[in-house]
């Protein structure tokens, strides 16, 4: 689940960077009360930094979601657009733990490392998967010969 995409910009700093130009959007999002704040870094002709750039320009930051909330409403008219107006953007609890999640990872640079733990042959998951399967075979093997030292004795 992708966080949500009502914004509320508070800064943009394009990065001089030749070809690959970035562009950093920052998202203020309201969770459990406390303001939290999400910086993401686009490429400067991405789709998303464009709709950035007409927010910025316009200096409106409207949410879908108000959109489509007067679209449904028969009435309410301005009232209604002026109350959605001053509202933030809401974070759940799951967008949030991806949000720490993904920070932790970069924090303490352990990309890499779940990479290779979670691919391939060398993986631990992968390993673990084997060594289940190899002790599950040697139990069967076993249980075979207790089966026909069993049916030697009843004879």
């Amino acid at each position: 689940a992708a966080a949500p995409t009502n914004v509320q910009t508070d800064s943009e700093s394009p990065e001089e960077g030749g070809k690959g130009d970035k562009v950093a959007i920052t998202k203020v999002y309201d969770f459990a009360g406390e303001m939290v704040k999400v910086t993401k870094e686009v490429d400067a002709d991405s789709k998303e930094a464009k709709k950035f750039q007409k927010e910025v320009e316009s200096g409106t930051t409207e949410e879908p979601s108000s959109e489509s909330a007067t679209k449904r409403k028969a009435g309410g008219g301005l009232a209604s657009v002026v109350g959605n107006i001053g509202k933030k953007a809401k974070m759940g609890c799951l967008d949030k733990s991806k949000l720490d999640w993904n920070q932790f990872v970069q924090e303490e640079g352990i990309k890499e490392d779940l990479a290779s733990f979670n691919r391939g042959k060398d993986g631990f998951v992968e390993r673990q998967m084997f060594l289940e399967r190899a002790d599950h075979r040697q139990f069967e093997i076993e249980k075979s010969i207790r089966e026909k030292n069993r049916k030697s004795f009843m004879k």
